[in-house]
């Protein structure tokens, strides 16, 4: 540090640094740069790429959250699937107050009395403000069975001691609406993810083998291909569905929807994989890899899906929302998943008479994650795509 006058002749003090001086230090820092892309993996390149497409990123941050949320619905969930209340039938969502007589109270909710109308045996439903039930945080509540092995009773948010907190509503048989939405992530969520592991293996490994032997193999699996393409996909879904018995388990039912979605919707990867496969198999690097003795495993698995890696990660999340639609769907419409299974697609079965939407209109709340998770898919699959893909 030194002191040099200034213009009105007071000191001032300049901080002068000790380095050496470095004329090249720009130069090195941009070297630097450049040698830490130049030695950086294809994975680490993806994941600088796909940081910088913030909506892609946002929607893989909400979808991990769902991920990690349905590991532990039983804590999260404030009421058990099939927990009923049979006083509070239909009952309208409840607000969370924080306020109560201009005093800060903490959240809670106010206390229902219900009036039934005896000419159109309807119930109705009013807040009573005398009734102040304060919500509890990690709470004892109901008892439950932790993934079915594990008893437990501990819940994230709790209803007061006697009282109700039904934010979403309640049911025809009086069952917490937010809680059935909760456990039915577990099986939606995870019935896409089942189901596309499904039509990727088959489709990367039929595709890859009609592409890279071609001849007879390929002249089969086209013909297949579009013989399924010619039949519709929701009668086709739901004549498959309605093969499967009656009185099976709702367990076994779950994975024959998740085989069936899985093996009648890998035609369009396998095609995509194709016609990729044709284009790539004359090469000289697969030329040189044969003449080396590898085998066609290695050969497509080391050296050609690598090649278009990015159109495969977008197939795959974009067929994951194709999953849930179509689990969806036929549960929807009575062909899918049963009772006591709970998915978004059962319990929007609740809502399929106009008048119960137009009388209860909260039991449309489980189309909002199918939405919402189908978005997300969208937007991440193209964040993914647009950075797995070498060429930009």
């Amino acid at each position: 540090m030194i002191d040099r006058p200034s213009a009105n002749g007071q000191a001032v003090a300049h901080y002068v640094s000790d380095a050496p001086f470095d004329p090249h230090a720009e130069e090195r820092r941009e070297y630097k740069g450049k040698s830490r892309l130049a030695e950086a993996s294809q994975l680490r390149l993806t994941w600088w790429r796909f940081r910088r497409h913030k909506l892609g990123l946002y929607s893989a941050i909400l979808l991990l959250s769902a991920y990690l949320l349905i590991t532990i619905v039983e804590f999260v969930a404030p009421y058990n699937v099939h927990s009923r209340h049979v006083d509070f039938i239909y009952a309208p969502p409840q607000q969370v107050h924080l306020f109560h007589d201009g005093a800060f109270v903490g959240p809670f909710v106010y206390g229902r009395t219900m009036t039934l109308d005896m000419d159109t045996l309807q119930r109705h439903y009013a807040d009573d403000p005398a009734q102040v039930q304060k919500l509890r945080f990690f709470c004892e509540g109901e008892r439950y069975l932790f993934w079915g092995f594990i008893e437990g009773n501990r819940h994230l948010v709790c209803p007061a001691e006697g009282g109700q907190m039904f934010l979403m509503g309640t049911d025809r048989l009086g069952r917490d609406v937010l809680s059935r939405i909760i456990y039915g992530a577990r099986v939606s969520l995870t019935i896409g993810l089942l189901g596309v592991m499904t039509s990727f293996v088959l489709g990367v490994v039929i595709g890859g083998l009609a592409g890279y032997w071609g001849g007879w193999f390929d002249l089969i699996v086209q013909r297949i291909t579009e013989m399924l393409h010619s039949i519709p996909s929701i009668p086709l879904w739901l004549a498959m569905a309605a093969i499967m018995p009656a009185d099976w388990s709702p367990l076994v039912v779950y994975l024959g929807i998740t085989f069936i979605l899985g093996l009648l919707d890998w035609t369009g990867l396998a095609r995509a994989v194709r016609s990729k496969l044709l284009a790539l198999r004359e090469e000289d690097y697969v030329l040189a890899a044969q003449m080396m003795g590898a085998g066609t495993a290695r050969i497509i698995g080391r050296h050609l899906i690598p090649g278009f890696m990015s159109h495969l990660i977008a197939s795959a999340t974009l067929t994951v929302p194709g999953m849930i639609l179509g689990e969806t769907t036929l549960s929807f419409l009575g062909l899918g998943l049963r009772p006591p299974i709970t998915s978004w697609g059962v319990l929007l079965t609740e809502a399929r008479s106009v008048n119960v939407i137009a009388l209860y209109p909260w039991l449309l709340w489980p189309v909002v994650p199918v939405i919402v998770i189908i978005l997300a898919f969208n937007f991440m699959g193209d964040g993914l795509r647009d950075a797995a893909d070498p060429y930009k």
